[in-house]
């Protein structure tokens, strides 16, 4: 049975307008290169700071045996993994000056670093290693055992300490800090990873 209408249901229905919907942030895409530029600085400068803020916390989780994740190693690794030789040496000695300036220069870690972000860019580079969740993870593990072999090496070459008791400690930290690193590993990487090809993506179009 069908239900009669009233005739001035049709005009209500022509004349209403439609409803736009604005977004409040435009897409990605629409924004002035400046604003691509700044944004990608920002968000550089901010993990940084983020990743120099969780070295001394010590979260629920996030230790063992009284040791955190490198989150500092972990940026280096997420930058260098698309970039050249130049571009991973020079994050790491800026991120190893850095974690000096929170700890001591002495020995420095902007050494290990910066070998750490060669290391990662020639592995790339040759294609050694596909890029996924798992290879990251067995890329920040093995670059945390050279990091800490070069700082224990550092230490070791100073003389005032003793060498058995160095590679004892070194030998358990750092097994344990590439076993926290290897896992939370993509926690940092992916959005780092995802963020700077869709800038690469929009600049290259």
């Amino acid at each position: 049975m069908k239900i009669p209408g009233f005739p001035g249901d049709k005009d209500k229905k022509a004349a209403s307008p439609r409803r736009k919907s604005y977004a409040l942030i435009p897409p990605l895409v629409l924004w002035h290169p400046w604003w691509h530029q700044f944004t990608d600085w920002m968000v550089i400068l901010g993990t940084v700071l983020l990743c120099l803020l969780m070295l001394p916390t010590r979260f629920p989780g996030l230790e063992l045996l009284s040791i955190s994740p490198n989150w500092l190693l972990i940026w280096v690794v997420a930058w260098s993994v698309n970039r050249s030789v130049f571009s991973g040496i020079l994050a790491g000695i800026i991120l190893g000056l850095l974690q000096d300036a929170m700890t001591s220069p002495h020995p420095t870690h902007a050494l290990s670093l910066g070998i750490v972000g060669m290391l990662t860019a020639l592995i790339q580079k040759h294609r050694f290693i596909q890029e996924d969740f798992i290879s990251i993870a067995l890329i920040v593990f093995g670059m945390v055992a050279v990091a800490d072999t070069i700082f224990a090496v550092q230490l070791s070459l100073e003389g005032n300490r003793y060498l058995e008791s160095i590679w004892t400690y070194y030998q358990r930290a750092t097994l344990t800090s590439a076993i926290l690193s290897s896992l939370w590993a993509p926690v940092a990487y992916y959005p780092l990873s995802r963020w700077w090809q869709q800038i690469k993506l929009i600049r290259n179009s």
